[in-house]
């Protein structure tokens, strides 16, 4: 199963990436937990790995990925590129283990003008289009802040989709674009309220198709603390757990 998690800015995907990887570790399965967000660096210290070599940095960066893309078919090297690819394929250099879930990042802006973010885009794409999740296997992926990727096509390759909704008005706007997009590309997509304190709970989810909502997940000051302090998430807690158990029945599979 792909899960792809999405959401504005802050309001906790990569919290929610690493909580649910989490999860589903403690469930006995493999997880692969992939970074597509090219601005923020976090997600491996969030999940206490150190960050791996990105995919695009290992492909020769922004120039060497094009010169690869644009090569033909007989040059291309397989791997990324070549459908079928298992969570084993991952070039090692490429990939950070705690537990059962590795760890792997897409790229990253490193440098000042090196340019747009698009070529992260197409290798998110060409490598979730490419890999084969076998029984027991769960890949997760933290992607970037709005809705670029759903432009991108990105959304095409998962399974499902959460969305993340925090107690915001933008939030809730960016909530209801995104499940027209989805709806458009016949993608399943679920709400998750996140930072939910119980006198907004139902003013959020009365905002939302509450048909949708897989779940809700409560303010957590000791959360909040132990991200400031850089500490890693060492457990999935309650909530995430009760997800995770959600996304492996297969009643929403049917809606």
């Amino acid at each position: 199963m792909k899960i792809l998690i999405c959401g504005k800015g802050g309001c906790g995907k990569s919290t929610l990436s690493v909580m649910l990887a989490r999860a589903f570790d403690a469930m006995g399965r493999q997880v692969l937990l992939v970074d597509a967000d090219e601005s923020n660096f976090g997600i491996a210290h969030l999940i206490g790995v150190a960050p791996p070599m990105d995919l695009m940095e290992s492909l020769g960066g922004k120039k060497g990925f094009k010169e690869k893309i644009n090569a033909p078919i007989s040059e291309n090297p397989q791997g990324i590129f070549s459908m079928g690819q298992s969570m084993a394929d991952l070039p090692e250099d490429c990939v950070s283990e705690t537990g059962n879930i590795r760890v792997v990042s897409i790229g990253k802006i490193h440098d000042y003008k090196e340019g747009c973010a698009c070529p992260m885009g197409m290798l998110s794409t060409r490598f979730l289009e490419s890999l084969r999740v076998d029984s027991g296997q769960i890949v997760i992926v933290d992607t970037e802040a709005g809705v670029e990727h759903f432009g991108r096509g990105v959304i095409g390759c998962a399974d499902v989709m959460l969305a993340v909704v925090d107690p915001t008005a933008e939030s809730l706007k960016l909530a209801a674009k995104m499940a027209g997009m989805a709806a458009h590309a016949d993608r399943p997509l679920y709400f998750v309220i996140n930072k939910s304190e119980p006198e907004i709970e139902a003013m959020i989810t009365s905002r939302l198709d509450s048909e949708k909502v897989a779940a809700t997940i409560p303010k957590d000051h000791d959360l909040f603390v132990a991200s400031l302090q850089g500490i890693a998430i060492t457990r999935a807690g309650q909530h995430a757990e009760v997800l995770a158990r959600w996304l492996e029945e297969a009643s929403w599979k049917a809606r």
